[in-house]
This record gives structure tokens, C-alpha cells and sequence, in this order.
């Protein structure tokens, strides 16, 4: 998978398009990742004592990997990941200005 944790992304499609976030975690075996401040869900919580009130929290879901694409951080436009092989090491390039992510 090409994004990784800390990346800056752009969502290109659902509910939040056209916003930017920063990468929270990453689930490569499923191909999603979570995106700080996006596709944010409710979930009620019961109480665990007697006496205690239940509550509903918010948090960020997984979305598809599919649906956003990194920021580079040196053009800062939106675009593809391609990598670079030299010695053995692969490095993440951007598409757009060659720069090394």
C-alpha cells in the first residue's frame, strides 16, 4: 500500500470529498486507512455501572485507500505515488515533481 501513517491526503470521493487530513493509521491487509477529521461515525456506549449514564461517541472511520490520493509536500498538489529503486532501497516519489516523499 502506498499511503502510509502521517501522510497528508486529499479525499477524492463519498461524503467528505475535496477535504484534507492527516493519516492516522494505516490497515494494509484491508486496503483502508483512517483519516483524521474524516467519515466520522457515532457510537452509542451503554453503562457499565448502575448509576452511570450511557453516551454517544464520535470518531473517525476507515475509508477505502482507493478514495484518497497523498499531498506532496514539496508541489503541494494532489497526485500519485510512484517509487524509486537504487541499492536494494525502494523510496516513494511524487508522480508530478520527481521529489522523493
Amino acid at each position: 500500500m502506498k499511503i502510509k501513517k502521517d501522510d497528508t491526503v486529499l479525499i477524492i470521493a463519498g461524503k467528505d470529498r475535496n477535504r484534507k487530513g492527516k493519516v492516522l493509521e494505516a490497515f494494509p491487509v484491508k486496503d483502508r486507512v483512517l483519516v483524521e477529521g474524516i467519515n466520522i461515525r457515532k457510537k452509542h456506549v451503554r453503562p457499565k455501572k448502575q448509576g452511570e449514564k450511557g453516551q454517544v461517541i464520535e470518531g473517525p472511520g476507515p475509508i477505502s485507500v482507493s478514495d484518497v490520493k497523498l499531498i506532496c509536500p514539496k508541489c503541494n498538489k494532489a497526485t500519485r505515488i510512484g517509487y524509486k529503486v537504487e541499492n536494494k532501497k525502494k523510496t516513494r516519489i511524487c508522480k508530478k515533481c520527481q521529489a522523493e516523499i
